[in-house]
């Protein structure tokens, strides 16, 4: 059935304001069922997670409503579902864990096409281990970074390999599967960075063959907060810094503190959102609750409306890219076969924040930098300054395609 882009953006309260949102790979914009969910969960009568009083019994349904909705979300166990502030302290924590389990000699494997997030917690860990540290190039021409570049560094004393999903400055999808076969043929684990893939495709863990997700709800419209998901039987082996209180239990063991059950709650609502985007002809009015799904399992139509918000962003994409490519000293840095919805460009000339404060001057939003892919930029040969980023959403349209052609072709004038 045809995706009705008006339908679901009339369920975003900031697109009002009228700006052409191209900034999502940053942070998407909010539907309003997450805010409601978050602002409802924070009023509500909530106290810390127990079973004695109403209070305790909604902190904790809070909490495994959204464990069920992120595992459903990622075709992962429950069990296995890490809650934190954000995808980078939850690798940060859990890299110091994995680092207890290493010494002299052992190695771990980074690439130059992630966010750095991905590397720095690994090489930091390493060195607090005294392991080595071992990088795996991309080809900045194509953007391809390929199996056979990482089963060259690959070695029997190889802990751990960290990959990304997607790359969050210019969209390169790694063969994700052939890399995990390859670091489990020598023992090791895969870690993958999913924060940016997320938002783009459904994903299967298990199909993956990845040992740990991660990902961030505000990139698929949801609230600011970050997840790992893992097998349990992987948890269990590992013994993070706590406190002495705290429960030994997986995953509470890798949760320090109390939870956030309101941001908990938005991410649930952002899962809920995206499985009704299989049927958006049956959204609802703006402020009305999502139809209850009676299509299946909310894992089928999670895949189905994820598989229509691809559908959506590409027939945009394969408008947008040729339009900026033909454009007078462009130059575009996503040029990998398998990629999201997401540009890098460069223009002769000019310097990158120049032509975003040209397009803002538009209502466009379209963020230019790094965007803390720092040796994917530098690998790029973009230094430090990297590029303007456009990113498709599912609440992205024909006009603000538009509205970001006209815009880029006005700035070069």
């Amino acid at each position: 059935m045809p995706f009705d882009v008006a339908a679901v953006r009339a369920r975003f309260p900031s697109l009002a304001e009228g700006a052409a949102h191209f900034d999502g790979p940053g942070g998407s914009q909010v539907p309003d069922v997450v805010g409601r969910a978050v602002a409802d969960t924070l009023t509500s009568a909530i106290s810390n997670r127990g079973t004695a009083t109403p209070s305790e019994r909604r902190a904790e349904q809070v909490v495994t409503e959204c464990r069920q909705a992120m595992a459903d979300l990622l075709g992962a166990d429950p069990r296995g579902i890490v809650f934190g502030r954000s995808a980078t302290q939850l690798t940060y924590d859990l890299s110091r864990a994995l680092a207890k389990q290493w010494g002299p000699g052992d190695e771990v494997v980074v690439t130059r096409l992630d966010h750095d997030s991905n590397i720095r917690p690994w090489v930091q860990a390493a060195q607090s281990a005294g392991a080595t540290v071992r990088w795996v190039d991309f080809d900045p021409a194509t953007g391809q970074l390929d199996a056979d570049a990482v089963a060259a560094v690959l070695s029997d004393r190889t802990r751990l390999v960290a990959t990304t999903g997607a790359s969050n400055l210019i969209g390169t999808r790694p063969p994700v599967c052939r890399i995990a076969d390859l670091a489990h043929e020598v023992g090791a684990l895969h870690w993958v960075d999913g924060v940016h893939a997320t938002a783009h495709a459904s994903v299967d863990l298990p199909a993956l063959r990845a040992d740990v997700w991660t990902c961030s709800p505000y990139k698929f419209m949801g609230p600011h907060c970050g997840v790992v998901a893992a097998s349990p039987d992987l948890l269990e082996t590992l013994r993070p810094d706590k406190l002495l209180p705290s429960t030994d239990a997986v995953p509470e063991r890798f949760e320090l503190g109390t939870l956030p059950y309101e941001l908990m709650a938005g991410a649930t609502a952002a899962v809920d959102f995206i499985a009704a985007l299989a049927d958006t002809d049956s959204l609802g009015e703006p402020g009305s609750p999502l139809p209850q799904g009676d299509h299946g399992s909310r894992r089928e139509r999670i895949v189905a409306g994820m598989k229509a918000v691809h559908a959506h962003e590409q027939a945009l994409l394969d408008v947008l890219e040729p339009a900026v490519r033909a454009l007078p000293g462009v130059t575009v840095h996503s040029n990998a076969r398998s990629r999201t919805p997401t540009l890098l460009f460069t223009v002769e000339g000019r310097d990158p924040q120049e032509i975003r404060a040209a397009l803002a001057e538009g209502g466009v939003n379209a963020p230019a930098g790094h965007f803390y892919a720092l040796e994917c930029s530098r690998h790029l040969g973009l230094g430090d300054t990297g590029g303007v980023r456009v990113g498709l959403a599912p609440y992205t349209s024909e006009d603000d395609v538009d509205r970001l052609v006209t815009g880029l072709t006005s700035a070069l004038r």
